[in-house]
């Protein structure tokens, strides 16, 4: 009923006071099609789009009003023979995805409809928007918000968690308080951002009717006694004194239900097999501290993080219904083979530490040295990588930036593959821009992956030619120069070419992308949030605008 109420409000608002002096009416609109053509040489057959479908792709369209410190959006989905949902299947649908009525009055705000916020860095909540993942956690309901003055800002929100089109049973509550503080001269002053967050989780009847039957199938060392409700408490702080920052947050969750995929359960007549419901409190502890100056930049990062998969159900799985965010710690590549193996973050058991140093010599050359190390709590290896990167600027015309990274990466625990080794890697890449005018510009790269596990050995190479401020052509190519035989597939393995070709019109606050592209199956990460994704074996088109 409130959703019938609203939406067409929300299409009439603009018409009644558009003629008002200072209302805005803005938007955005993002489509992504793809024509699926079979290849069975790189395994991209099997999944509905390539036998009968051939055809899939996703948009989104953003309309956003705003007046004298009234603002009101909605947000239209529609999904056609997608594989953004799961890249295994075909998903169709559409219809809102979002809504929402936002009003300021003086000090206090509120605002109703379907919420993206966070508290502190995301760890006991966030509820945000990731498209090429699927994500779209964003709470249906009510968030106030009060300033009491500069130094203190209180706010509280509750509702129902949502992923797509899907409500969530169960129900999220929050009160958060931020502050800011600062001591001493404008020159030496030293600021205080502290921060206090507090979530209340209740789950439905449905969710646990499906927890108590699941528990009722374990042995008597396996079973507990499961509750509706479970709370998350965050504190954190960040101190700023000239060059140097310093985060630190410490979050704790009470008895919750949440899977372990890797804990043994008991099975009758006797054995074990991995994977349960458990009962336990959780904790994260994370911190970082960076210093800036001059030539010179450093951040250090830690985190250990127990037991705190925090989810408005259970029973849901991979990237559905969580509620919690625990940070990255490892470095986001951009490069196409030092990108290839990414660790996802493990909210059940990790301790991860992470160094980067910055450092221009000259306005010629200047570094920068990476290392990560991911470990669980019990001292398995999950990640280990390390990158070294120099760029040199030969004058205006010419840069050229090389780099070495060295990895292994647990594929048994990332991407949940029996049976194999550790992935380790060296990777040499190179990159090369060279401005032929102000306007005419070629960049190219190439990289070199030597392993001998999982696929084996990469060669990839890009040419990309700019003609500002309207096109760039791409081509590309990745190539199995040493391939391997992967485990459970007793076929020869065979050298195959995965080529991409492309090109990017921009005019305006438009931006179209037309590609041909072979891609092998591999990790999609966003901010330690990862999917393994199959090959696919198509034509791409992408078009974003805003206005």
């Amino acid at each position: 009923m409130l959703r019938q109420f609203v939406l067409p409000l929300l299409f009439f608002i603009p018409l009644i006071v558009s003629a008002q002096q200072g209302a805005v009416i803005s938007g955005a609109l993002q489509v992504n099609a793809n024509v699926f053509l079979k290849d069975s040489a790189i395994n991209a057959y099997l999944q509905p789009q390539y036998q009968h479908q051939f055809f899939g792709g996703e948009s989104w369209l953003n309309l956003n009003y705003s007046y004298q410190g009234f603002t009101a959006g909605l947000r239209y989905d529609m999904f056609l023979n997608s594989n953004l949902r799961d890249p295994n299947a075909s998903y169709t649908n559409q219809g809102v995805g979002r809504w929402f009525v936002k009003k300021t009055f003086d000090k206090f705000t509120a605002e109703v409809g379907y919420l993206y916020d966070q508290v502190g860095s995301g760890i006991i909540y966030r509820a945000y928007e990731q498209r090429p993942l699927f994500i779209d956690n964003s709470l249906l309901g009510a968030s106030l918000k009060y300033q009491f003055s500069d130094a203190l800002t209180v706010r509280a929100f509750g509702g129902q968690q949502k992923n797509a089109f899907d409500i969530y049973t169960g129900s999220v509550k929050g009160v958060v308080a931020d502050g800011f503080f600062s001591f001493g001269s404008e020159e030496n002053a030293i600021n205080l951002i502290p921060g206090i967050g507090f979530i209340h989780k209740t789950i439905s009847e449905e969710t646990m009717e499906k927890v108590v039957n699941g528990v009722k199938t374990y042995l008597d060392v396996d079973r507990f006694k499961p509750k509706y409700n479970s709370y998350a408490a965050t504190f954190y702080n960040t101190l700023n004194y000239k060059g140097f920052n310093w985060y630190v947050e410490a979050a704790i969750k009470s008895d919750d239900v949440f899977f372990n995929p890797r804990a043994e359960k008991q099975e009758f007549g006797g054995g074990t097999t991995f994977g349960k419901l458990e009962f336990k409190p959780g904790s994260v502890y994370y911190t970082s501290l960076s210093y800036s100056a001059g030539k010179l930049g450093i951040t250090l990062e830690a985190k250990r993080t127990k037991n705190f998969n925090f989810r408005i159900d259970p029973n849901l799985r991979l990237l559905r219904g969580l509620i919690s965010y625990i940070p990255p710690m490892n470095r986001q590549n951009t490069y196409r083979l030092t990108a290839r193996y990414s660790p996802a973050t493990q909210d059940i058991s990790e301790q991860a530490y992470q160094a980067d140093v910055r450092y221009k010599f000259t306005d010629k050359w200047s570094t920068l040295v990476n290392f990560s190390h991911i470990n669980t709590l019990e001292g398995e290896k999950l990640f280990r990588e390390f990158l070294t990167e120099v760029t040199y600027k030969a004058n205006t015309k010419m840069q050229i930036t090389g780099g070495l990274q060295l990895l292994n990466y647990n594929q048994e625990i990332y991407e949940q593959k029996p049976d194999v080794p550790i992935v380790e890697t060296v990777t040499p890449y190179v990159d090369v821009l060279y401005k032929f005018t102000r306007k005419k510009s070629l960049r190219t790269e190439v990289q070199y992956m030597k392993t001998d596990q999982d696929y084996g050995s990469w060669l990839f190479g890009l040419a990309e030619f700019g003609m500002a401020p309207n096109w760039i052509f791409e081509v590309s190519g990745m190539y199995n120069i040493v391939p391997k035989k992967i485990l459970g597939n007793d076929t020869e393995p065979k050298k195959v070419l995965y080529p991409s070709l492309g090109a990017v019109y921009i005019k305006g606050s438009n931006r179209y992308q037309l590609r041909y592209v072979k891609q092998v199956e591999g990790v999609v990460c966003s901010g330690g949030i990862c999917r393994l994704e199959p090959a696919f074996s198509g034509v791409r088109f992408s078009l974003n605008s805003t206005f």
